[in-house]
């Protein structure tokens, strides 16, 4: 994450909505991925710093549950510049919320709060997506190759949807997150029973976008052959792999070659698993370079170099961690071998750029 503030020059978070020190509303403009500050201009209109005209996302001004931006449909005759276009986008959410397909049942009581915690998940995953120039258009918009979001809570009832489990995943171009992730409470016990180190909204997302990305990719003959290669046969039993691995765990040696014990499961979760730590190293670097953390020109370092460098930041974050009496930041080991799977994750980001 890149380092954001408000025109006042106070440092302001990716989630603001407002500016503790000048207190001026704030919204994030996924066009320019910059934070605005804005000076309201009647009837829902307001003026961005950068000269722009916007509108808040219908889920932040019906729901709190956005803090993104769309374009102004039509700027009044008196502010608008004679030779100022009208906006592309007319659409009343913007551009992230466009993706969600299934929201969380709203009667339900602490569901806004959980759908608030899901969209700042979906949305630094979708920072980190744009910011690397990857292809990423919604299923409305583009049924073959599009993506769309299911936030769906245990028990809903619903004829299209009807579940009684909601199991996170991905599937035909949707990725579900069931909507306790967003409860702490759930979200540590599911973490204890599974025996898992690390469990984040976030990470989910990050983890089903590599399901979402592979599916995209999988025509390519040379990468599948490359895949084969480093990660396995994707082909194999996935119901039953997955199976083995809830009944038996993982194989004593899996931290020899994967990331996770999740990832020992089955090649494509591995993958996605690789996947979703490439999306949390690039972050994190970037975070660490905004903030002087690392002096690094993250930008010149070829992918072995931000490895390393983050192996050093790694134990560093967990240092700090550890000193506030809290666990591993990043419980996570990059060995070799997790090392070449990450450069394939490289190699797979530079053909969807070219998409």
């Amino acid at each position: 994450m890149k380092r954001l503030q408000c025109a006042c020059g106070s440092q302001v978070f990716f989630e603001s909505r407002d500016c503790v020190r000048c207190g001026a509303r704030l919204g994030f403009d996924p066009a320019t991925l910059s934070m605005q500050s804005l000076q309201p201009e009647g009837d829902g209109l307001y003026l961005g710093a950068n000269g722009g005209y916007y509108r808040f996302c219908d889920n932040a001004t019906q729901w709190d549950v956005c803090n993104w931006l769309r374009p102004a449909e039509v700027c009044p005759a008196e502010v608008r510049p004679a030779e100022a276009p009208p906006a592309e986008d007319s659409h009343p959410l913007c551009f992230g919320c466009q993706f969600n397909r299934v929201i969380p049942n709203l009667s339900l009581p602490g569901n806004i709060q959980r759908w608030w915690i899901l969209e700042q998940g979906k949305k630094r995953l979708f920072y980190t997506l744009l910011s690397l120039g990857l292809p990423l258009v919604d299923g409305w918009r583009d049924p073959r190759n599009g993506l769309l979001l299911d936030f769906i809570e245990d028990g809903r009832s619903r004829d299209d949807y009807a579940e009684t489990f909601v199991s996170t995943g991905f599937l035909g171009g949707v990725i579900t997150i069931n909507t306790l992730e967003a409860d702490e409470v759930a979200r540590v016990a599911a973490r204890e029973q599974m025996n898992e180190s690390y469990r984040t909204v976030l990470g989910h997302l990050r983890h089903e976008s590599g399901h979402y990305y592979w599916s995209r990719l999988w025509r390519d003959s040379d990468l599948r052959a490359d895949f084969a290669e480093l990660f396995g046969d994707e082909t194999m039993d996935y119901a039953g792999a997955l199976a083995r691995h809830y009944r038996e765990g993982p194989s004593p040696e899996w931290r020899n070659y994967y990331i996770s014990a999740y990832a020992s499961a089955h090649p494509a979760e591995d993958w996605a698993e690789t996947w979703g730590h490439y999306l949390h190293i690039e972050d994190a670097l970037e975070t660490a370079a905004a903030y002087g953390v690392t002096s690094e020109d993250i930008n010149s370092l070829d992918i072995n170099a931000r490895i390393a460098l983050w192996r050093d930041l790694s134990i560093t974050l967990n240092e700090l961690n550890r000193s506030v009496g809290r666990g591993d930041a990043y419980p996570f080991v990059i060995n070799s071998f997790v090392e070449s799977k990450l450069c394939f994750v490289e190699k797979a980001i530079r053909r969807l750029q070219t998409m």
